[in-house]
């Protein structure tokens, strides 16, 4: 049985539908704090937050865990700069609750979701996992505070882990059943669509003057579905008994000015834009290098085409 924390968000209850086609049970775990349990239709599901120890514990007492995939967290970077302790406290410590519930019941095969943001300002580009791990904001910091406690558990005890460091994280469902809902949005695809829908009037684009053709950001976007089937080949890699570090993108970046323009041939839609200022702890460019996990984990992102992306989230949108 695998146990998957934040399976009512958008990553984990990708996650958790593909568990459930290929065969494994799973016991989902959220405190609905951004998830949304109509997200959650497959496993078990238990309402619990990670600073619950007590009822963390009887979570692993009651089921027979074998592996726990993590995906828990909070994932803004805005709001991590304003609020790094609670990012801190969030993302750190209550992962070293879950840790050390695992440990007191001899589960040793964890499978973390960190992010590209432990890079930061990249010194070339595509980013492979040997690149400098030297975060720009608290959100960065506080997954990077996790890698770093997951390298030194592994030294010492029988524990194995998968990190995977995502990208831009994009897309829905193929059907429709499951994808992203976010109270206050703050991933870009999402909110151009919302303009194409008429929920917002206009779409922010926070600087406009970087170092890149077009002077706005430029980011790797992965579909989630792609993420997902990561996550199947990171269990069968733990079986090995071996831990290792792998990055989740498809190799190819985009800027937000070329996602606006995609969002609007996809829809069909204008979408108006005003520039405001750079956010604070944005990098100019994250493109990934994904090779180690091509070669590594046999994994590969096959729907890499960056409107594929935007249909499938334009189509669950629409169904709100």
């Amino acid at each position: 049985m695998i146990l998957i924390t934040g399976a009512a968000g958008y990553i984990g209850s990708h996650v958790n539908k593909l568990m459930h086609e290929n065969g494994y049970q799973t016991i989902v775990l959220d405190n609905l704090h951004n998830g949304h349990e109509e997200m959650v239709k497959w496993g078990k599901f238990v309402k619990c937050d990670l600073k619950d120890v007590k009822l963390l514990s009887h979570v692993f007492e009651k089921y027979d865990i074998e592996a726990v995939i993590h995906l828990a967290a909070l994932a803004s970077v805005k709001e991590s700069v304003e609020f790094p302790q609670k990012y801190y406290k969030n993302n750190f410590q209550y992962t070293k609750n879950l840790l050390n519930v695992m440990e007191k019941f001899k589960v040793g095969k964890f499978i973390f979701s960190s992010t590209a943001s432990v890079y930061g300002e990249p010194n070339f580009v595509p980013i492979s996992e040997e690149h400098q791990l030297k975060p720009m904001n608290p959100y960065g910091e506080s997954k990077l505070m996790v890698e770093n406690l997951l390298s030194e558990k592994s030294k010492n005890s029988d524990f194995n882990y998968v990190i995977f460091r995502y990208f831009n994280v994009a897309g829905a469902d193929s059907n429709s059943e499951i994808g992203e809902i976010h109270e206050i949005e703050t991933h870009l695809i999402p909110k151009v669509l919302d303009v194409a829908l008429g929920k917002s009037k206009r779409i922010a684009i926070f600087g406009d003057d970087y170092p890149t053709p077009d002077g706005t950001c430029i980011r790797d976007y992965i579909h989630v579905n792609d993420v997902a089937s990561a996550h199947l080949k990171g269990l069968n890699f733990l079986e090995n008994d071996k831990s290792d570090v792998f990055n989740l993108g498809i190799g190819r970046g985009f800027s937000v000015k070329e996602i606006i323009k995609s969002c609007e041939e996809v829809t069909n839609c204008y979408i108006p834009t005003v520039v405001e200022e750079r956010r604070e702890g944005d990098p100019a460019i994250l493109i990934c290098d994904n090779q180690k996990a091509y070669k590594t984990l046999k994994w590969k992102a096959e729907l890499n085409n960056v409107y594929t992306m935007i249909e499938s989230a334009y189509n669950f949108h629409r169904k709100l």
